[in-house]
């Protein structure tokens, strides 16, 4: 194993009607909070209400609107201007993936003076973050439950991964009963990305037992319980367990000694959904298979032979040329269940902008650092077999 530093300090509080516990977790970070949503599906559900009538003794601002793929401007500048404005104490964030990330960011451009790009892009280490809590409202990227965001600019095409010790919640309300009315669509999608979070992990030179371990079993998790909310979209115990893995897929657990991997196929849909703006896990479901095959060699096979027995059940008598093949398609063959458009013509790209994307990835991701290094000709390959 190499050596790590782990560490999460949010507290998770799960279950039916976790959200009473708000006000308590709110009082010790002081009384002027901004509350930060999206577009409005919390109202649909009376989760809206429900928090305000939660914070009846606070003063509560509010910023609405944030949309998928969170934009720098408007959603980010505007929240730090009214967390300035307002002399905010702490930002209540509820909704899912974006509205977490975009108040991450928030929280951290609201105590520094200058541009909240420069803390996003690490031209400045930020010194502080005003506190953050949630109510997750749609399980997916994890972002309740780590460091991290992900902010567009949409004037650049810039898709940036932003992590930072300080932007860890303080606390994440996990009812899974909230996340009944969630599409589909946006069911399908976010088990794509939390599967896709871990096999970034997955795939990497240096793990052990213990990490391949939990990898598959959440990703077995995912599997399992992503199929039957697909079916029955008000199946507390699958929604449950849907909820508890997405959050632990991407908080570092999962890898604890491992080596990095580059998180390529991440690197790469950052381009797709900043160029396109399509959602983040309808682009990892096409992307991943394709970046599988593109990497498959002699010193990678070994990989998918133990993802694809462990994962899917393939025979491991067969020669490991076989199983890994077999193991790519079931990948294939398992976004294809979920319903996930499976190539970029799907989801309204073509050919036009391919070379720039790759060039733009190449420069900006730094995959030739990647477990399997991809070269600018590598990454236009895999978009073009995405096609």
């Amino acid at each position: 194993m190499e050596n790590f530093i782990y560490h999460t300090p949010t507290k998770l509080i799960f279950g039916q009607n976790a959200i009473t516990n708000l006000p308590d977790i709110l009082r010790p970070l002081g009384q002027r909070v901004l509350l930060t949503y999206g577009g409005g599906s919390i109202k649909k559900i009376g989760l809206y209400d429900e928090v305000k009538r939660l914070l009846a003794d606070f003063k509560v601002f509010e910023l609405s609107g944030i949309a998928p793929n969170p934009k720098y401007d408007p959603s980010v500048l505007e929240g730090v201007r009214l967390c300035r404005e307002h002399r905010i104490d702490v930002v209540l964030a509820v909704g899912g993936g974006s509205v977490l990330d975009c108040s991450k960011a928030i929280c951290a451009g609201a105590l520094y003076d200058g541009d909240p790009w420069d803390l996003i892009t690490y031209r400045v280490k930020a010194k502080a973050a005003l506190p953050l809590v949630d109510v997750l409202t749609l399980a997916a990227t994890g972002s309740e439950y780590d460091s991290g965001c992900v902010i567009s600019r949409t004037e650049t095409n810039d898709k940036v991964g932003y992590i930072d010790e300080h932007l860890f919640p303080v606390a994440s309300i996990l009812d899974p009963r909230y996340t009944f009315s969630v599409s589909k669509k946006q069911t399908a999608a976010g088990a794509a990305d939390a599967i896709n979070h871990v096999i970034e992990q997955y795939f990497c030179a240096t793990h052990s037992d213990l990490t391949d371990g939990m990898c598959e079993s959440v990703i077995r998790s995912l599997i399992k319980n992503a199929k039957i909310a697909l079916e029955h979209p008000d199946d507390e115990g699958a929604r449950g367990e849907f909820m508890v893995d997405c959050s632990l897929a991407c908080n570092g657990i999962l890898s604890v000694g491992n080596s990095p991997s580059g998180w390529p196929c991440h690197g790469m849909e950052h381009a797709l959904s900043a160029y396109y703006d399509i959602t983040h896990g309808e682009g990892l479901a096409i992307l991943t298979p394709r970046w599988m095959h593109h990497i498959l060699s002699p010193e990678t096979t070994e990989r998918f032979v133990s993802f694809g027995t462990h994962i899917f059940g393939i025979d491991a008598a067969l020669p490991a040329a076989d199983i890994a093949e077999q193991t790519i398609q079931a990948t294939y063959d398992l976004f294809t269940s979920f319903g996930m458009p499976m190539h970029l013509r799907d989801v309204g790209i073509d050919e036009t902008r391919l070379a720039e994307m790759a060039h733009h990835i190449a420069e900006n991701e730094g995959l030739d650092n990647a477990w399997a290094p991809l070269s600018e000709a590598d990454i236009l390959s895999i978009l073009r077999a995405s096609l």
